[in-house]
């Protein structure tokens, strides 16, 4: 069963940096493409950053160079380091696994329809 679980949302000021973690089984981050998404109020949900089973790593233009997604096998964790953060960044955050054994490419990485199960989600709230 994948079922993802997030945690390290939080309040922080513009500027700031804030890490996000997901939890699952170690078999979900060997067979499974993980997924960064949010949703702010009165907007749809968006791909924020991708890690595919390939290793590659897909990131929306609006957090390049801010953002970073990793894994911790060992930990069976994935995280993603927001750096930077701006107003614009206040939203819950979703981690999603894919398919069974699919890598996606980059137009699909940041493609909810490509993404089977998900989390509850962790709010993240910037202010200035």
């Amino acid at each position: 069963q994948v079922r993802p679980v997030e945690s390290g949302g939080g309040s922080v000021q513009s500027g700031e940096s804030l890490r996000l973690s997901c939890s699952a089984s170690s078999s979900t981050y060997r067979r499974y493409s993980m997924a960064w998404f949010r949703q702010a109020p009165g907007k749809e949900r968006e791909g924020v950053a991708a890690l595919d089973i390939d290793g590659s790593t897909t990131y929306a233009d609006s957090v390049k160079e801010r953002f970073v997604v990793s894994q911790d096998i060992a930990k069976t964790t994935l995280f993603l380091q927001m750096n930077g953060l701006k107003l614009e960044d206040t939203a819950i955050y979703y981690c999603a696994a894919g398919r069974p054994n699919q890598s996606l490419n980059r137009f699909q990485a940041l493609d909810a329809e490509w993404y089977n199960y998900w989390g509850q989600g962790t709010q993240v709230t910037v202010s200035s």
